[in-house]
């Protein structure tokens, strides 16, 4: 098919694109209480329905499957389908917006909202962009299936309620990442501390409170020491990202060291916690900088710290290189662990690796390079996507090299002219994968 007119085509679609996404963005889908007709809470499935609607409106096949995936098909009914799955739930929007978080709104040629990024725009992305195709007759040999998750960002249940229905795909992809295509993803393990302070040190705390999520960094808190008030700030991040954030937890750990506001085994704890983890996002405080040429370097970030009485319980994340075992880990961790400490794993997913010389991979490396000029080799990532879930997926896109960061931080944003090059790259991708 001639290439100008698929250009052409996708220039005619845009503002259809546009109107569609900015439907979806109303719907707030932040994971909400359970019902027996909506598994992961109202808003995402409000969120399903809706999408589904869109897709029937461009002549598109649809089914639900268990109330947790639906998904928008071209092509006969086979179990050998190409398959793209992406999600319409979202992360819990936080504070200090400067637009409204569930809207698209457009500013200085940037789109803004919760989930423009992560990951509706660019699953509803792929959906226009087969809708471009099945409007030019593209004559397809196989059959494509756009897939809408509703709980990636609190573990990803809705996949086995998924396939206990249906086939996974022969392969695809998860627009839930970064370009160029990702065949290795780390492996992700939480890992829960609880130490026991045995000398009454901890009374000197009288309060503590702070915004903690293990999906980021932690950003603020504050505490109570001896009848003094205090409050920190850092920089929230992506807790696959601490390098670009500044932890309030270490930080809390690092004031309290220095300004010698406690004493006995508190402040024993505590200068462990800053030596092992302020500033140290590889792990090297604590002897596990594991390192493989695949996927680079292992990094951790805190995510919650608690006192109950005599205890205190820290937990942090971490994403280890794809040559590494947990066990390795743990043994590392036991060594250096404070006296009185019971180590656990509160959450564990093993890496993931794909064949980086499978076709698919090749054609999204020349189509990728084609399109962009940039170099496509693939890639590893930290982060974890459907593809640790869904069988025969790997992660492509849509954050373009140097984005990182932005998903579940406030104003989240994706630049017009990058939303629309991921259309333009998924569509050429699509008439790659179903010839």
């Amino acid at each position: 098919m001639n290439p100008d007119l698929i250009k052409q085509k996708i220039k005619e679609v845009e503002p259809l694109f546009i109107q569609g996404l900015t439907k979806i963005m109303k719907i707030n889908s932040v994971k909400g209480e359970a019902t027996e007709i909506a598994p992961f809470g109202n808003g995402p499935k409000k969120a399903l329905l809706a999408t589904l609607d869109l897709a029937e409106e461009l002549g598109f096949k649809t089914k639900m499957v268990d109330n947790a995936v639906g998904y928008a098909q071209l092509g006969e009914d086979n179990e050998e389908y190409i398959g793209i799955i992406g999600h319409l739930d979202v992360v819990h929007e936080g504070t200090n917006w400067d637009y409204p978080p569930f809207d698209l709104t457009l500013n200085n040629d940037c789109f803004y909202g919760r989930g423009v990024l992560d990951n509706k725009g660019p699953i509803l992305a792929n959906l226009y962009a087969l809708y471009v195709l099945k409007e030019l007759n593209f004559p397809f040999t196989k059959t494509i299936r756009i897939m809408f998750g509703t709980d990636e960002e609190s573990g990803s249940a809705d996949i086995p309620m998924y396939l206990a229905h249906e086939k996974p795909p022969m392969y695809g992809y998860t627009p839930d990442c970064k370009y160029p295509a990702v065949y290795g993803e780390r492996g992700v393990l939480c890992i829960k501390l609880v130490t026991q302070i045995t000398d009454n040190s901890l009374n000197s705390l009288t309060s503590f409170n702070g915004n903690f999520d293990r999906s980021a960094v932690p950003d603020s808190l504050s505490f109570s020491i001896s009848q003094n008030d205090y409050a920190l700030t850092g920089k929230r991040a992506p807790s696959n990202a601490p390098d670009l954030g500044e932890n309030v937890i270490t930080l809390f750990a690092q004031k309290m060291v220095q300004e010698n506001l406690v004493s006995g085994e508190f402040f024993e704890y505590l200068t462990w916690l800053s030596n092992s983890f302020h500033e140290k996002h590889d792990g090297s405080g604590l002897g596990i900088d594991f390192f493989d040429a695949e996927s680079g370097k292992l990094s951790l970030t805190p995510v919650n710290l608690e006192f109950q009485k005599d205890t205190i319980i820290l937990e942090f994340s971490t994403r280890y290189p794809v040559s590494i075992t947990k066990d390795q880990i743990i043994e590392q961790l036991q060594k250096v662990l404070p006296l009185e400490t019971n180590l656990s794993i509160t959450r564990e997913m093993s890496s993931t690796k794909f064949d980086p010389h499978h076709p698919m991979i090749q054609k999204m490396t020349k189509v990728y390079e084609a399109l962009t000029g940039l170099d496509g080799t693939p890639v590893t990532t930290t982060g974890a996507t459907y593809a640790r879930s869904m069988p025969n997926i790997i992660a492509f896109g849509p954050s373009f090299p140097g984005q990182k960061g932005i998903a579940h931080n406030k104003n989240e944003y994706m630049d017009k002219v990058d939303l629309m090059k991921n259309l333009e790259i998924y569509t050429y991708l699509l008439a790659e994968l179903g010839v």
